[in-house]
């Protein structure tokens, strides 16, 4: 396969903890460094990101550093597409570290499965050392905790999927569909790969390039991510004309039941067994799951931190969901400002 020129495109907003990782992961990428170009997209960040990003620019030419104005990853991606030059375009993340193979990888994978966007799976690590951090990088990547996305936990072979993370696109492919939609702060690899399926495209997974992402490190930003993630998806299932997926509507069906279940209680003694039960199932489900991982990574407060991961994560995507279906029933704007 003849070599091609690749434009790697990195939306960036206060990652100063984890930009440098990600820096040194590009740098020692084992692709020819003379078809390669490199565009931060910062947010204005008022951190030291920006420092970091400039000093890198400093020692090696071919890493850029954009302004975005707008902060928001869908701005950051236009801004750096329609700069690029490449015949692929790489979408990447400051939270996360790449193997040293991944851009050599991922497009041949791109060419030999004559794909239009090819995407490896994450290794899910915790942002420090804590309980919490464990706890959150472990429900993030739990089949219970984020149901059957094989990006997130893993996949055994080459498969053809609805989504990858980030995404090896072929230029031609932002031509032939657009670029990405910039109303989505959240959700937008998930509108833009739903209207390339639409569109005869074909992504595909690559098990063995493996990403190391980075979780949250608290309960309260993992809460607002899953919110989010939540009330932008029907805004997508809005723009697609239907929803990409199924598991979606899982928590939020969750969420319905608590409540409504609740109220039921209050009019059918019967109901209040059942109800009762599938109560005790869930709780159940979650201390069985964090009792094992609490053993296995030998710190017995995995057992409660968990369950109680769990629970946020599926609340917090359910209210986010009816939230997103509020503001689509009643003309309201999605503005959040940030990823972050």
């Amino acid at each position: 396969m003849s070599v091609r020129k690749v434009s790697i495109i990195c939306p960036t907003y206060k990652e100063e903890k984890f930009i440098s990782g990600c820096i040194r992961s590009i740098e020692s990428q084992d692709y020819p460094k003379e078809d390669l170009e490199v565009f931060f997209v910062d947010g204005m960040s008022p951190d030291r990101t920006r420092e970091i990003i400039q000093e890198a620019a400093g020692r090696m030419t071919y890493i850029h550093l954009l302004d975005n104005p707008h902060r928001t990853v869908p701005y950051a991606l236009n801004i750096g597409i329609r700069e690029a030059t490449g015949e692929v375009i790489v979408r990447i993340d400051g939270h996360c570290t790449y193997p040293d193979n991944y851009v050599s990888a991922l497009v041949r994978q791109l060419y030999e499965l004559e794909a239009d966007n090819v995407g490896g799976v994450w290794n899910t690590l915790p942002a420090r050392d804590t309980a919490v951090c464990q706890a959150v990088a472990i429900v993030s990547s739990h089949p219970f905790g984020v149901g059957g996305s094989q990006h997130k936990i893993g996949a055994d072979h080459v498969m053809e999927t609805d989504t990858v993370p980030f995404g090896c696109y072929r230029r031609d492919v932002f031509s032939r569909i657009g670029l990405f939609d910039e109303e989505l702060t959240r959700n937008q690899d998930d509108e833009f790969n739903g209207r390339l399926l639409k569109a005869g495209g074909k992504i595909y997974l690559i098990p063995d390039v493996v990403i190391n992402y980075t979780a949250r490190d608290s309960f309260a930003k993992m809460r607002k991510m899953y919110y989010q993630y939540g009330l932008f998806k029907p805004l997508v299932n809005k723009k697609l004309g239907a929803p990409a997926t199924l598991r979606q509507f899982v928590p939020v069906l969750f969420l319905l039941g608590i409540v409504l279940g609740a109220v039921v209680c209050v009019f059918s003694p019967t109901f209040r067994w059942v109800y009762a039960a599938l109560a005790c199932l869930y709780v159940l489900i979650c201390f069985s799951i964090g009792i094992k991982k609490a053993v296995g990574h030998q710190r017995p407060l995995l057992a409660i931190l968990i369950p109680y991961a769990f629970f946020n994560t599926h609340v917090s995507y359910g209210w986010g969901y009816l939230c997103g279906i509020f503001k689509i029933l009643f003309k309201q704007p999605f503005n959040v400002k940030s990823n972050r």
